[in-house]
């Protein structure tokens, strides 16, 4: 980051539907988990750990508050008319699948959430914030007006931070910062790189063919636009399709970038040399260490998450980074070996931190998965709505949050049970007192 900047992390909080339903094509590890007992606590706990211990290092640390989940209002609009308990009932008998995807607790990944651009790298001087779309997907599609909401609440000083709504159309279908990642030159100009998956206007035949490329060109350039970047500092890459089909649906699975920084598999995009020579030529002083297939093959990769982990600047030493990995990189021998190479190597990453984010993991998420990076001035942290910036008093309360409404122990059977949608409402309600956010969901128009 710049001297005038930090970069906070926004963490998901995990919501009380938290389950494994499998609803997300591509997702590998979502997939092969389907219908398995899931934990709402113990995921929203480890999650609030990760936090933590990201902040421990010297990072700024904030919360985004989870969905209201199910969404009665997509229940209304589908033909689910009557009660709450009416509602869930009927779709239960007709349709229980539909009542996994309005239930879905997805968005506590907040890497989807939007994309930001610093007001360092903007035109107007402002920070901007697009949330995600996320089309591509019906129950993450459901997300973008709650996210909008959110984002809101928190950023609301208009005169230091524009929320843009999400981009309309399927053909601008966004992924928000998932394929997104802000580099610094060595001057502190940000120099962005979007990654796509397909073209909505151009569509070509080389694409994936076991699973959707997810982000369209058109909406990443669209995003460039509307968070009115510097002219020349957005560069735009390919996914690579052999990528996707093995699972990489978003680049943040097979890549990780931060400052002058770039970790990356060589299946992450689709012209390598071009993309690596592109970043050097942009950023003065860049380095990447990237894998090759042979030494860790593209499954080992997807399996671990070890490009979905989180590289922060610490406190610990100026300049240097942590890489911050799921327990299940250190886990694959492969993933592993390839971290110590890292560490080896002659780069800024000195030293890696492994967090259990199982629950995370399971639904197909790591610790990048959990965050939404901001870059901020020390003041524009200070300007933020509601009390959403980590520390002890706000953890212990978040602690005891989720220890007293939160179910242990959650199959997607038991999204019929209206009990549930009771104990999350009044969870919700709740937590919008604690962060001090107002009233930002739907029901609490009518409690």
């Amino acid at each position: 980051m710049s001297d005038a900047l930090l970069e906070a992390n926004f963490d998901g909080i995990v919501g009380p539907t938290h389950n494994f339903a499998g609803l997300s094509h591509g997702n590998v590890a979502s997939a092969a988990n389907e219908s398995r007992s899931a934990s709402p606590r113990g995921a929203a706990l480890e999650g609030l750990a990760k936090m933590r211990a990201v902040r421990d290092l010297g990072v700024a640390q904030a919360v985004l508050p989870p969905h209201q989940r199910p969404s009665l209002r997509a229940l209304h609009r589908l033909g689910f008319f009557g009660s709450p308990e009416e509602a869930l009932a009927a779709a239960q008998a007709k349709d229980p699948h539909l009542l996994r995807l309005v239930s879905s607790a997805s968005a506590m990944w907040a890497a989807n959430a939007a994309t930001v651009a610093s007001a360092s790298d903007t035109t107007d001087g402002r920070l901007h914030l697009a949330p995600a779309n996320l089309r591509q997907m019906f129950h993450r599609a459901l997300e973008a007006p709650t996210t909008l909401s959110i984002l809101r609440a928190i950023f609301r000083d208009g005169s230091r931070f524009v929320v843009h709504p999400p981009l309309p159309g399927e053909q601008f279908a966004d992924e928000g910062a998932a394929n997104h990642t802000r580099f610094v030159t060595e001057a502190g100009e940000g120099v962005h790189l979007f990654a796509w998956g397909r073209s909505a206007f151009a569509p070509s035949t080389d694409g994936p063919t076991r699973f959707p490329a997810r982000q369209t060109k058109e909406a990443s350039e669209a995003i460039a636009r509307l968070l009115h970047l510097r002219e020349g500092s957005a560069l735009f890459v390919r996914q690579n399709p052999a990528g996707i089909d093995a699972g990489a649906f978003h680049t943040d699975v097979v890549a990780v970038g931060h400052e002058r920084f770039l970790m990356a598999h060589e299946l992450s995009f689709a012209d390598v040399a071009t993309t690596r020579s592109e970043l050097e030529r942009r950023i003065g002083g860049f380095q990447s260490v990237w894998a090759s297939n042979e030494e860790l093959p593209i499954a080992d990769a997807v399996a671990s998450y070890v490009f979905n982990s989180q590289i922060v600047t610490t406190s610990r030493e100026p300049h240097a980074m942590t890489l911050v990995a799921p327990i299940e990189t250190r886990e694959n021998p492969r993933a592993h070996a390839f971290v110590e190479k890292v560490l080896a190597a002659d780069n800024p990453v000195r030293d890696v931190v492994y967090l259990d984010v199982r629950q995370s993991m399971r639904n197909g998420g790591g610790p990048a998965c959990l965050r939404q990076r901001v870059p901020l001035t020390p003041e524009d942290l200070t300007m933020l709505g509601g009390r959403v910036v980590l520390d002890d008093a706000l953890y212990a309360d978040l602690v005891t949050w989720v220890t007293t409404h939160y179910r242990d122990r959650l199959l997607p059977t038991d999204l019929a049970d209206p009990l549930l949608w009771r104990e999350s409402m009044t969870a919700l309600d709740e937590l919008t007192k604690i962060l001090r956010l107002g009233s930002i969901y739907d029901f609490q128009e009518e409690w």
